[in-house]
Parts: C-alpha cells; sequence; structure tokens
C-alpha cells in the first residue's frame, strides 16, 4: 500500500497540529506513526487497529496524541496537542497488513513488511 503523509508544520510549544495519512487503498490494515529526530532512531509514537477500535501509544505522548482513521476516507490521522520541543522530528506513517495481534506496530515496533509514507516535519520552537 502507497502511504501519503501531510500536515507538518511549524507550531508553537503547546499548540496542536494534526497530521494525515492517506493509503493509495481502501484496507484494514493496522496503521501507525512514527517519529525521527535528527540523530536519533526511529521511534514509535502510536498506532491503531483495522477497526479502528483498538490504540497504542508511546508514554511519551499519552494523553497529549490521539490516534484516529476514517475507513472511509483511506485515512488515518495523528492529533498532537500541548506540543513539546521534544517533539520535533520527521513523522511517517506506517502500515501492516497483519491482524492487529500479529503487528509489530501494535507492539511499538515496525518489521520487514511496514510499508511507509514518506514523512512529513514537525518542527515546535519554544
Amino acid at each position: 500500500v502507497q502511504l501519503q503523509a501531510s500536515g507538518g508544520g511549524l507550531v508553537q510549544a503547546g499548540g496542536s497540529l494534526r497530521l494525515s495519512c492517506a493509503a493509495s487503498t481502501r484496507s484494514h490494515y493496522v496503521m501507525g506513526w512514527f517519529r525521527q529526530a535528527p540523530g536519533k532512531e526511529r521511534e514509535f509514537v502510536a498506532a491503531i487497529s483495522g477497526t479502528g477500535h483498538i490504540t497504542n501509544y508511546a508514554d511519551s505522548v499519552k494523553g497529549r496524541f490521539t490516534i484516529s482513521r476514517d475507513i472511509r476516507k483511506n485515512t488515518v490521522y495523528l492529533q498532537m496537542t500541548v506540543l513539546k520541543s521534544e517533539d520535533t522530528a520527521v513523522y511517517y506513517c506506517a502500515a501492516d497488513s497483519s491482524s492487529w495481534v500479529r503487528s509489530p506496530l501494535s507492539k511499538g515496533t515496525y518489521g520487514t513488511g511496514t510499508d511507509w509514507g514518506q514523512g512529513t516535519q514537525v518542527t515546535v520552537s519554544s
């Protein structure tokens, strides 16, 4: 599946931003968001099941970020609030065709079968 991420930008600390990830086909893939800051490894942010009923978040974003999906639009969203400077990174959306219990995304990681979008830059100024 091809993924197209959008919605990044520059925002002040404490502000909000919503990222979108449009998938090329209608599917019930497990989908998620990862981010990578300069000089750091790619890290898990959030994941959502194919039906949208189950979610998982990194501890660092719990209570501030919300992942959701609109199956009719083949789109996954990441609503980010109370942004901090440490949230600055390139954000990547990801998709996995496995079931939720089998998907590495549900466990906060990725695998060789994970599909990636092109990334969108989020910069939080303090």
